[in-house]
């Protein structure tokens, strides 16, 4: 009797400890415009979460932050930016297709792991202002669009920790003007993700009604954050940290 209650009050300890966790990623991640899939992910690796947990989880997170975001910021106004349809209309039925998809956990490990390690980067890296812009072709953006759903639909991101550099590094659109684009993609993709993991059969994790409450909760905090005085760069490095420490814990589980 004894034992049965002290392992009652280790796992409520357990659940209470993540929502805390996943509380901070939002928090972090919306003060400086991000969703946080990726550090959803990294907080439920930490934790030892299996991908069937993982994925449907942090899809529903990044939806309900990433509206939030969108309706703070009043970019609702995506559909005027040139770039959000060609992208969007590849990336939303291949965000479907890979989350129908199922793959083995070691897989799932080390691709999330690479993940992770590219969003460390991109956190540290200097963003620049391109001097001069140019409109790639419709082609090319389509094509961005398919293989960046796939694998949003295929981890559990959403894509924008991706689709927000690259469109910054080929000069297609300005850091202002990509806000609202990435911010819509990071949605239909989560959306079709999520829609897709579940025609798979896949289940839904229990549990995660609290995770999603702690992740809503995290990005109004983060909203009050963005105007205080913190420092983006060390909570830049915050986040790098902890995405490093749970790719590490990926890589191990699945080598």
């Amino acid at each position: 009797m004894i034992s049965d209650t002290f392992q009652l009050t280790n796992e409520i300890q357990y659940l209470w400890l993540l929502l805390v966790f996943i509380t901070i990623m939002a928090t972090l991640y919306s003060s400086v415009g991000h969703g946080g899939a990726s550090g959803y992910l990294a907080v439920m690796a930490i934790w030892g979460l299996s991908p069937l947990e993982m994925r449907p989880a942090a899809l529903t997170m990044n939806i309900a932050v990433t509206c939030w975001l969108l309706y703070r910021a009043k970019a609702f106004r995506m559909a005027r930016n040139p770039l959000f349809w060609p992208i969007a209309i590849t990336s939303t039925p291949f965000a479907l297709i890979g989350g129908f998809v199922e793959i083995y956990s070691s897989l799932h490990n080390s691709i999330l792991a690479l993940v992770l390690i590219f969003s460390a980067w991109k956190l540290l890296s200097k963003g620049n202002v391109p001097a001069t812009q140019r409109i790639p072709s419709r082609n090319v953006l389509m094509f961005l669009g398919a293989i960046l759903g796939f694998l949003a639909g295929l981890t559990g991101i959403g894509g924008g920790i991706f689709l927000s550099p690259l469109l910054i590094l080929f000069r297609w659109c300005s850091i202002r003007e990509s806000t609202s684009c990435v911010a819509g993609v990071i949605l239909l993709n989560s959306i079709a993700g999520l829609t897709g993991y579940f025609l798979g059969d896949g289940q839904w994790p229990s549990g995660s009604g609290w995770l999603i409450l702690a992740a809503i909760f995290g990005s109004f905090l983060g909203g009050e954050l963005t105007y205080s005085r913190a420092s983006s760069k060390l909570l830049h490095r915050i986040l790098a940290l902890v995405l490093v420490i749970a790719s590490i814990k990926l890589l191990r589980v699945a080598l």
